[in-house]
């Protein structure tokens, strides 16, 4: 007779990312659970090696053969930023997800342990069940998620007041809407967006980190871009996971303003995502009381706290990302100077290390 399953011990080991199979049942896993995020996916860790270079781990919690909790991991690496573990690079989320406390607690030591072998100096878990004993860090980002309508008249009702008359500006305006992941959308989307986050004085990310994730997401991620007489204004690439949206990475030029273009784009989207089956949209994460943050919020959106983990090794301090702090204050007011095309050279080779 076999044992129950609560009597066998709990086992972490490291996947085989190459093993195919291995990597089905970790994403079953993954959407299975009411807390995973397309930022544990197998997919994802693949497309952030493929495009940044960073190194993937995927640490297994196992009881009895059978999968208790998982904690994805990106080895990151900057000449500028150090060197740390985190869960999951490039993503607003990620962290353990298990089933409860102790599992989570027996990923998280796995995980610390395996920064010691690495040499790095820190792990990072953004969300998930946050291990016992590590400093915790909250009040720096909100996240924003509500429900979609049942269809387009509704949803435009669901918004307030203000932002609901600034939509109806955008569709006198003669704006056109696209999607898709063809070569075009990808170029016109990498364009506005580059431009978009040069003005913000952040060094844009690698084009092949958009194409690796469109690559290997398929159906699940696409780009949604508005035109004003044939030209990109705004433009956001977003993932589709488990009903719900994400426009991830997003940005428009001077004159979307005007034009009202990112209001006709996310209304879209919410429209579009409506038709891929999705019921909730993830408005992502900001930094309290800054600009994106108040914008969500004039969208009805209610901002709810994220709180991440981390743990450094004694003598070191936790890496320093944030771009609002007075630490990179002068370097931002430089990029925001630079020329597009020496920003757009110059930031990939930056924006690969952030993680």
């Amino acid at each position: 007779m076999n044992a129950p399953l609560t009597l066998h011990k709990l086992r972490v080991r490291a996947a085989d990312l190459h093993d195919a199979e291995e990597c089905r049942r970790i994403d079953a896993f993954v959407r299975e659970m009411p807390e995973g995020t397309p930022f544990h996916l197998t997919d994802w860790l693949k497309a952030i090696e493929e495009a940044c270079g960073q190194t993937p781990h995927m640490l297994l919690a196992e009881r009895a053969g059978e999968l208790r909790g998982l904690l994805p991991l990106h080895e990151m690496h900057s000449p500028l930023f150090g060197r740390a573990l985190v869960s999951s690079g490039f993503a607003v989320g990620g962290g353990v997800l298990a089933h409860n406390r102790a599992n989570a607690n027996a990923l998280a030591d796995a995980a610390w342990k395996l920064a010691q072998r690495l040499s790095c100096p820190e792990v990072e878990l953004r969300g998930g069940v946050l291990p016992k004993a590590w400093a915790t860090r909250q009040g720096t980002y909100a996240g924003f998620v509500r429900d979609l309508e049942a269809n387009e008249d509704d949803e435009l009702k669901a918004v307030p007041r203000k932002q609901r008359a600034e939509i109806r500006k955008a569709m006198k305006n003669g704006l056109e809407i696209t999607t898709g992941s063809g070569e075009t959308e990808r170029a016109d989307h990498y364009a506005v967006y580059a431009t978009s986050v040069r003005n913000l004085g952040t060094p844009v990310f690698p084009k092949n980190l958009f194409d690796a994730v469109l690559d290997r997401f398929g159906d699940d991620a696409d780009i949604l871009t508005v035109r004003h007489e044939g030209r990109a204004v705004a433009s956001v690439l977003s993932l589709y996971f488990n009903g719900t949206v994400m426009p991830y990475w997003g940005g428009g030029l001077f004159e979307a303003r005007d034009l009202r273009a990112n209001e006709l784009m996310y209304f879209a989207l919410m429209n579009h995502a409506r038709t891929k089956g999705c019921t909730r949209l993830d408005f992502g994460r900001s930094k309290v009381g800054t600009g994106p943050y108040h914008y969500k919020k004039n969208w009805g959106f209610e901002p709810g706290p994220l709180v991440y983990a981390g743990k450094t090794a004694d003598g070191a301090a936790p890496r320093e990302m944030n771009p609002n702090s007075p630490k990179y204050r002068l370097q931002v007011k430089l990029w925001q100077k630079l020329p597009l095309a020496v920003a757009n050279r110059l930031g990939p080779m930056i924006a690969k290390g952030l993680g």
